[in-house]
């Protein structure tokens, strides 16, 4: 069953089981996130290109010697 296919009997649920519903799929996706291997309060890294100048130098390195192969 495709969730297009749920969402009009979702529609249909008393507030009550609607309420339980949403629980049951909280309690699912918090069970899912145990299996990703990240542990609580534990602090894991951010890869950002921010202040990421020697990144950048050497794309347009790349960039300036594609240029000059064209």
């Amino acid at each position: 069953m495709t969730l297009t296919q749920l969402i009009p009997t979702i529609h249909n649920l008393n507030r009550s089981d609607k309420i339980q519903l949403l629980q049951i799929i909280v309690n699912d996706l918090a069970e899912e996130e145990k299996n990703l291997g990240l542990k609580h309060n534990e602090d894991y890294p951010i890869y950002s290109p921010l202040n990421a100048f020697s990144a950048a130098d050497t794309l347009l390195k790349l960039l300036e010697e594609h240029q000059k192969n064209d």
